[in-house]
């Protein structure tokens, strides 16, 4: 079953109706998949992400987005949240005066619609904590304020834990970090990862996906997928980059 389907996607920016982003794009990704898209600066894959979310600096044009069959395509950010996805950013931001522990159970609640039983909660924070070899003294300290590159992507991956999403879309949550974090984010991964959710991995890098099962890489050029090839074409990538499928 689908748990992802994009049809035709067109999209515009926000701020300049001329400049077309995506250009047709399509994509499927079933349950139990782990998907990549790779291509160079400026192809579209940061719109894409934020274009599943519904984000205001872009507008569809024409096309559809799926989420197990029900179109979500107008529906608001908060409410395709609430259905299932959950998107970790590339520069998380920063909340002062909201301690971790704060914004995780604001979070659940929001998204479930009922306060978690807080013993159980605060078990699964320390154990994914743990996982993810995190600090626990993390979890009193205002949201991502003095956390490192490293922490605050292991943040991410933690909210992704704790929330549980159908849909888990990671945008180079792996630029910046150095070789042990790379890898305690795809532990992260693996531990989130099952047959009845999916993984969608948007990067530069091939670092991440070395401890990772990928059924399919994809290539975003020009607003469009121009390559879908299953793990190889990562390392094809790695080595040759993108310059056979740029016109």
């Amino acid at each position: 079953m689908n748990i992802l389907k994009i049809n035709n996607l067109h999209t515009i920016a926000e701020d300049d109706h001329n400049q077309k982003i995506l250009k047709g794009l399509n994509i499927e990704i079933n349950e139990g998949e782990v998907h990549v898209i790779m291509g160079p600066n400026g192809s579209g894959k940061s719109t894409l992400a934020n274009t599943i979310l519904n984000s205001p600096r872009y507008i569809v044009t024409d096309g559809t987005i799926e989420l197990s069959g029900e179109d979500i395509t107008n529906l608001s950010t908060d409410k395709i949240a609430k259905k299932g996805v959950f998107m970790s950013f590339q520069t998380p931001e920063e909340i002062p005066g909201v301690s971790l522990a704060q914004f995780l159970k604001s979070t659940k609640t929001s998204i479930t619609g009922q306060k978690p039983n807080l013993y159980q909660f605060t078990k699964e924070v320390d154990k994914y904590m743990k996982e993810l070899n995190m600090k626990y003294e993390t979890v009193n300290r205002d949201f991502n304020v003095g956390f490192s590159g490293g922490e605050k992507k292991k943040n991410e991956i933690l909210q992704m834990l704790l929330l549980n999403p159908k849909l888990a879309i990671l945008d180079e949550t792996d630029s910046g970090l150095d070789v042990d974090a790379i890898n305690t984010v795809s532990k992260g991964i693996n531990l989130y990862k099952n047959e009845h959710n999916a993984v969608l991995i948007i990067t530069h890098s091939t670092k991440i996906l070395k401890n990772l099962k990928v059924d399919k890489v994809h290539i975003l050029v020009d607003g469009k997928i121009v390559e879908t090839k299953g793990s190889s074409l990562a390392k094809e990538i790695e080595e040759n980059g993108y310059s056979k499928y740029i016109k």
